[in-house]
């Protein structure tokens, strides 16, 4: 074994969004920082890939809308290349019955637009709107601070009480009641309180159990839907904001800003082992038997690797260890890529620049609570269900960058990507195996969009399909989940991902975590990443003394 004269300051496990946001930001206050990534690049799920040549498409993450405002100024990411491009169409969502429902930027517009179909919907919309905002932006506050200390409280808990306290009576007392209310509510009847028509809640309830192993009759869907608004500008439509040259181009400029931080970055290094001594963690060994020592190591992994393969089970122990793998993990995402030999057809969206228009935003297959709620029944039971909730992105439609075509000309290019989130496809199957069975998720999700879209089959040129397993295996998510655990309420706050270890410090000293794991949760926000940094730093101080 070849141990690495240098120590660090810090090690940070992944170089997914997170992890290179909590980088930047340690690298930034003067620790050496070194990140290890396992891929040949950095991003994770946040990554742009060649699907054939000429042709790049999102990896994993479709949009980038959910990054936290303050990440990007705190990073300078425009600085490092990051632009970010949001269509005024945030969600265009065709139904079986040739027509659509439209949900825009505007939310005046977006009433309008329901008014042909419910003038009670209509009326309802900007309210219902404004409560999701209000509501969304309590838990902002809500995410933007450590979880207390449930063993020993301090000052700093006390401040960041009663700054939680303030942010909970600025809502008022009709937003007070309504937040402690839903939370607990299931999507499902959370859209119900407000609109009457089948097709609007579906398509609003579909954001409460993306990237989820929850139906929207199950609990605490309402908490995942709002959070889906939390810190951002989506409000009831959501948040549809792309980076040009693909989600890959945030990690780029993630990347970018942790080496002009001073910090460095080392890929194909897959950490095996975190070492430890004294109760301390003390660095990392490589799958090449390269150990690596620093003061503290950052985990931007999920817990459940980390304290079920990369911990001494002896310096953990059995009981935490036991915990641990039990954190859930459910995947039920897959995804799916297309390389088009033109734009799609929608019936709904007519044709022309209205239809490019129109399809520049999400395009929903969610038509009703009943049909989400049976795509989720196939799941519990380890089908792939046989009409899915898809939430496709054709993102050359506003970055033409992604597809290089000299044929095209300056306009558009002739050839299209689309990004398709399936959903319910589970981890675990009842029959067969994901390698067998690949192709029928690819299948499945054409034979969907052809009710919609008929002849998209044949504008095919290219495909991949990412299985849950697929998702496990090359980006490193246990169960194909997303998120590093599912976000219901029994992983919320101080539960996530453990009681106990919710405060960004694992149970062995100098080890933290700063994924998608840890509160608030999942989502390309860097908020995990942001906040595991500053407990880091603070800890950090106190050593330094």
């Amino acid at each position: 074994m070849t141990t690495v004269q240098r120590s660090w300051d810090a090690l940070v496990v992944g170089g997914g969004h997170n992890g290179l946001v909590a980088a930047a930001y340690l690298a930034q206050a003067g620790l050496s920082t070194l990140v290890l990534e396992g891929r040949e690049r950095v991003g994770g799920i946040a990554d742009t890939h060649e699907l054939k040549p000429g042709v790049r498409v999102p990896a994993v993450a479709q949009t980038v809308g959910r990054l936290k405002p303050s990440v990007a100024r705190d990073l300078g990411l425009r600085g490092h290349g990051l632009r970010l491009i949001a269509p005024e169409v945030r969600v265009f969502a065709p139904a079986p019955d040739g027509s659509a429902i439209t949900l825009y930027d505007d939310v005046r517009q977006t009433a309008d637009s329901l008014r042909a179909r419910s003038g009670h919907d209509a009326a309802n919309y900007a309210a219902f709107d404004r409560l999701v905002r209000s509501l969304g932006r309590f838990l902002a506050e809500l995410g933007g601070s450590a979880p207390p200390d449930i063993h020993a409280p301090g000052l700093g808990d006390a401040l960041t009480g009663l700054k939680l306290t303030r942010a909970f009576r600025g809502l008022g007392k009709h937003d007070g009641r309504s937040i402690l209310r839903v939370l607990p509510m299931a999507i499902a009847d959370f859209v119900a309180e407000s609109f009457e028509t089948d097709a609007l809640r579906g398509i609003l309830a579909a954001r409460g159990i993306q990237n989820t192993a929850m139906g929207p009759w199950s609990a605490g869907t309402t908490a995942v839907f709002l959070a889906d608004s939390a810190g951002n500008d989506g409000g009831a439509a959501g948040q549809t904001v792309y980076a040009r040259g693909g989600p890959g181009a945030l990690s780029e400029a993630l990347a970018a800003a942790v080496r002009a931080a001073g910090g460095e970055i080392r890929t194909a290094a897959e950490v095996v082992k975190v070492t430890c001594a004294d109760g301390r963690a003390t660095g990392v060994v490589l799958a090449s038997g390269e150990e690596i020592g620093a003061r503290i190591v950052v985990a931007g992994i999920d817990p459940k690797q980390v304290l079920t393969r990369l911990v001494d089970p002896v310096a953990i122990g059995p009981s935490l260890r036991w915990r641990a793998s039990n954190i859930r993990t459910p995947g039920t995402v897959a995804r799916v890529n297309l390389a088009l030999a033109g734009l799609p057809a929608f019936s709904a969206a007519g044709s022309g620049p209205e239809a490019e228009r129109l399809l520049r935003g999400r395009i929903v297959i969610a038509p009703g609570i009943d049909y989400l709620e049976r795509a989720f029944d196939a799941s519990k039971y380890g089908e792939i269900s046989p009409a899915p909730y898809l939430e496709a992105t054709i993102p050359s439609l506003v970055d033409p960058s992604l597809v290089d075509d000299p044929k095209a000309g300056a306009r558009r290019p002739a050839r299209q990507v689309m990004s398709i989130h399936l959903q319910y496809a589970p981890y675990t199957l009842r029959e067969g195996t994901w390698p067998a069975r690949r192709d029928e998720l690819g299948d499945l999700a054409l034979r969907t969009l052809e009710a919609y879209a008929p002849g998209i089959s044949k504008l095919v040129v290219g495909r991949q399909v990412l299985t849950p397993l697929d998702l496990e295996r090359d980006y490193g998510l246990s169960g194909g989940h997303p998120y590093h655990a599912e976000p219901s309420l029994d992983s919320f706050f101080l539960w996530r991902p453990l009681l106990g270890s919710a405060r960004y410090r694992l149970p062995l000293d100098g080890l933290y975590l700063a994924g998608s794991g840890a509160h608030p949760g999942g989502g390309l926000t860097g908020i995990p990443g942001q906040n595991a940094a500053r407990e880091i730093l603070s800890d950090w101080k106190k050593r330094r003394r």
